[in-house]
């Protein structure tokens, strides 16, 4: 975590997911979005509009939203894109997939979609044109820059041991605000 990580409201993030999907809907286009088969694929299909069409997924992603389900978690309602005959259905849907199946056939069968990319690292610079995809929405599960340093004060610990991520940047940032901090090897 760097200071440039501030992750944007969901409410923003859902809002600009609906309006890429709708306009793709407009064209005629299925809108592909790449998330992370667990918890990001469940967030988005959590916080998406499902009026607006209808939701495939990968059956990675289908199957542990099945089990989300089953535990009581309400999302969207979904189909298994593998069980679709019809190509057309996919027209002005959305498709929820993950990211390993970006560069895979399954892709195929969509037409020419616009595709997308949820994840926190889309807040980088180049990180979509990377993916390869047309949007890149910012999305992570990870604390953000204000409320790790939140966190930290929150704490009451005399020394921070920082492990992971930009360690030598944070233990920096955090000896210049007092604080008794140490990368952890």
């Amino acid at each position: 975590i760097l200071p440039i990580h501030r992750w944007p409201s969901p409410e923003s993030v859902f809002g600009d997911i609906n309006d890429w999907w709708r306009r793709n809907q407009e064209r005629g286009k299925a809108s592909v979005i790449f998330a992370y088969s667990l918890g990001k694929a469940q967030r988005i299909l959590a916080g998406v509009d499902p009026t607006i069409g209808k939701i495939y997924t990968h059956g990675a992603v289908e199957r542990l939203t099945r089990a989300y389900r089953e535990a009581g978690v309400k999302l969207a309602d979904t189909t298994y894109a593998g069980s679709v005959e019809n190509k057309k259905d996919f027209v002005g849907s959305l498709i929820v997939g993950p990211p390993s199946a970006q560069a895979s056939t399954w892709t195929r069968k969509f037409g020419t979609p616009s595709t997308g990319f949820a994840s926190g690292w889309m807040l980088v610079r180049g990180a979509r044109r990377q993916r390869a995809v047309d949007r890149g929405f910012v999305i992570s599960d990870h604390a953000d820059w204000p409320e790790l340093n939140e966190a930290i004060r929150a704490s009451g610990a005399e020394t921070v041991y920082v492990t992971h991520g930009f360690m030598d940047e944070v233990v920096r940032w955090l000896k210049e605000q007092g604080v008794n901090a140490v990368r952890l090897k």
